[in-house]
């Protein structure tokens, strides 16, 4: 656990680039417990820290430290921890907890947890009283390479993930590599999910590095994952630039999510991890690519070797066709009711295209094992 004082390394420097509401990406070591980390972000007056029952017991006291050090007494949320519980009923906790602590609107919020808290807090951010700043501090790998950077904030609803929130970005984001060391090994392979996505989607080049460093990264050395997730990041903070409200090329991040989450929603929510979902949603999203003649066979086993390598499943459950296509009739990329997903065109080139069902149900078929019904 880091303690205040902790002399804080900056490793990379990156910046989101969104005219008066651009802001910085830090990477480093010894960010959580480090005074003049935190300094530049926080003003005396109220802030609010929100986490979990189970990222608080391991670095809510440091940051409490931290925060005394310049002259905060934070209000400390605590949310039960998982998927299911990014909800509505967490959301109006946040709300209540601010309500009832009369914390006004230039107040700042800091999101200390992985992907589940960062999504909720910048949603409650943006609603509370139409919008207070907030800063991003995530714990996990998942959390620091994507889901802290970009500014898309979300509750999950029964019918689908994600389909309550809001575009609103953060002050900036505080990405200590130290939370990685405790971070159980199924959550660290989650967290690669994404990482791969980068380069599958989006960078050739990238994808080639993953494939020789995973052995690194897999062991957890510094240097290979400040680089995994620096570029991580840079390819996020230029997509984000480019595209903030996924008009078009942001939608490329999104590379097997439309399998991902109907995987997620039909096991239900926690029952496997995103990036799991997300990695097994690859698997099916680059067979899909495949049979449209647009992925070379070649390819296809690349990828699917490189994400077995991270830890992650390559079989999706086994329903029928017909539970993953009424599932993904939900997901926000979906217009005219025509499903669209993010197919490759080679490794490290994508677009975003509708797929008639009976092709979708032919990969889905293949790779379950499912009757044809």
């Amino acid at each position: 656990m880091n303690k205040p004082h902790t002399p804080a390394r900056i490793l990379h420097r990156l910046e989101v680039s969104l005219e008066d509401r651009s802001y910085p990406i830090l990477i480093g070591t010894g960010l959580i417990g480090s005074v003049a980390a935190w300094q530049p972000f926080v003003s005396p007056g109220q802030v609010a820290v929100v986490t979990n029952d189970r990222v608080g017991p391991l670095y809510l006291a440091t940051v409490r430290a931290v925060l005394g050090e310049l002259g905060v007494l934070p209000l400390e949320i605590v949310l039960p921890d998982g998927e299911a519980f990014k909800n509505v009923d967490s959301f109006m906790q946040i709300m209540d907890s601010l309500i009832a602590h009369h914390i006004e609107r230039k107040s700042l919020l800091i999101a200390l947890g992985g992907g589940v808290v960062g999504d909720m807090v910048g949603f409650a951010a943006a609603c509370y009283q139409r919008g207070v700043p907030f800063l991003q501090v995530p714990t996990t790998l998942l959390s620091q390479v994507d889901s802290s950077v970009g500014g898309k904030t979300a509750i999950n609803h029964p019918l689908g993930k994600n389909m309550i929130g809001a575009f609103y970005q953060p002050q900036a984001v505080l990405i200590d590599l130290d939370v990685l060391a405790s971070l159980p090994n199924r959550e660290f392979s989650a967290g690669l999910a994404e990482v791969i996505k980068y380069g599958a989607a989006l960078d050739r080049a990238f994808f080639d590095w993953l494939e020789s460093s995973i052995d690194r990264l897999m062991a957890r050395e510094t240097e290979a994952l400040a680089y995994a997730i620096e570029r991580s990041c840079q390819i996020k903070a230029e997509v984000v630039a480019a595209d903030e409200r996924e008009a078009g090329l942001r939608a490329m991040l999104n590379f097997g999510h439309t399998f991902g989450h109907a995987i997620e929603a039909g096991l239900g929510f926690g029952t496997w991890l995103h990036g799991e979902a997300v990695g097994c949603g690859m698997v099916l999203a680059a067979d899909l690519s495949v049979r449209l003649g647009q992925l070379s066979v070649q390819d296809r086993a690349r990828l699917v070797d490189l994400v077995g390598r991270a830890g992650l499943p390559t079989r999706p459950p086994g329903w029928p066709a017909q539970k993953y296509l009424a599932a993904m009739a939900h997901d926000k990329k979906a217009q005219s009711g025509e499903i669209r997903y993010v197919l490759l065109q080679g490794l490290g080139r994508s677009e975003l295209k509708p797929v008639g069902p009976d092709t979708v149900g032919e990969t889905i078929r293949a790779l379950t094992g499912a009757a044809a019904h």
